[in-house]
């Protein structure tokens, strides 16, 4: 990042510290934020525009890509290697992985891409160890595996912190918010919901570092840090599972008491030995679930459905989707469906494109010859 912007930064980070909270500095404070968020994402620009060679390019196969992301040491090598037939260098000493190290899950008839990501450090969103490299390929995946050592669980603060920081949303959705720019006017505050957090005037002095004529429509009840998400290009939402490996090391105990510590601060958790191979079943069926990934059977007309091959989808997807996946000719040449299973209303629904689809429906399509 530009040293002039990282000094910026490092300044306005300075005044938030000192300034205390409270309603008369409340608009202050959040155009701060504002100004933060804007520059870290000016910064962000300038630094890749720069860059020159590759960082961990991997192309994305299968039917979903998952990243394992953690510090150095805590197993993510081995979890890789005993998940997939990768085979990923494995080593008791820190940056065993300098590159990012592809292997493939199948699962539930699935093809999942499990990615064996370098360590991250502290430091890792402002570029240090490559951290930005880890980064961006964090930021490409459907899925973040976040790998803890069972004696580091204050671990899982650093990579949220170096995370949020690189605008990486965990478990979270995208904001409500709709942003109609315009030629004057100024900025317009309207609401849909009562707001709790913010008020007309902060949402205008949030809004001002990133736009000068807007309508802004807020849908739900934000918080001054996820409006400014809603103005800066650079977040993306990724849905995250906590795994804490070498279980095997501790008493039972002390484990239950992790879990329940990371369950009340709403993390989902995955408690494994990857070295044993203790709990992997369980960690497959999490990492499917969190993908939202469905199975549809195909049944050609006047034959019997294939079930050991399904399609794989995603939870919310249509008809039409299912269409595309086989090829845009059956969209386009598409006269209807029939449907079995959880998603009919009856056996051998007669559906159309928009149907949504659930978990092992057996699906018929008829199009024209």
């Amino acid at each position: 990042m530009d040293t002039s912007i990282e000094k910026q930064i490092k300044e306005i980070e300075d005044e938030i510290f000192k300034t205390q909270k409270n309603k008369a500095t409340e608009h202050h404070i959040g155009k701060l934020k504002a100004k933060m968020a804007r520059l870290r994402e000016m910064g962000e620009k300038r630094k890749s525009s720069g860059q020159k060679g590759k960082g961990f390019s991997i192309k994305k196969s299968g039917d979903a890509t998952v990243g394992i992301v953690g510090f150095p040491s805590v197993g993510k090598s081995t979890l890789l290697n005993q998940l997939t037939a990768a085979d990923s260098k494995v080593g008791d000493y820190d940056f065993t992985t300098l590159e990012t190290i592809p292997g493939m899950l199948k699962y539930k008839g699935a093809e999942i891409q499990i990615l064996d990501l370098p360590g991250l450090i502290v430091g890792a969103s402002k570029g240090r160890g490559r951290g930005r490299e880890v980064i961006s390929a964090v930021r490409s995946v459907d899925l973040l595996l976040l790998m803890i050592d069972a004696f580091d669980l204050h671990y899982l603060n650093l990579i949220e912190k170096e995370l949020q920081v690189a605008g990486v949303r965990m478990n979270q959705k995208k904001p409500e918010v709709v942003i109609t720019k315009k030629s004057y006017g100024g900025i317009v505050v309207n609401s849909t919901v009562p707001l709790t957090y913010l008020n007309e005037l902060l949402v205008k002095s949030i809004a001002s570092e990133f736009v000068i004529n807007a309508d802004i429509t807020l849908r739900e009840d934000l918080t001054e840090d996820q409006l400014i998400d809603t103005f800066a290009q650079n977040r993306v939402y990724i849905p995250a599972l906590v795994v804490i490996n070498k279980t095997d090391l501790v008493a039972p105990e002390v484990l239950k008491s992790m879990v329940t510590q990371l369950h009340q601060r709403r993390w989902d958790v995955c408690a494994i030995s990857a070295k044993n191979k203790q709990n992997l079943d369980h960690l497959k069926e999490q990492i499917f679930l969190h993908l939202r990934l469905i199975r549809i059977f195909m049944k050609p007309v006047g034959k019997k459905a294939d079930y050991m091959q399904p399609m794989i989808l995603r939870e919310g997807e249509t008809v039409g989707d299912a269409c595309r996946h086989i090829h845009r000719d059956f969209h386009r040449n598409f006269r209807y469906a029939s449907v079995w299973g959880p998603s009919a209303k009856h056996a051998g629904q007669k559906v159309g494109l928009e149907h949504v689809l659930k978990d092992q429906d057996v699906l018929t399509i008829v199009v024209t010859k």
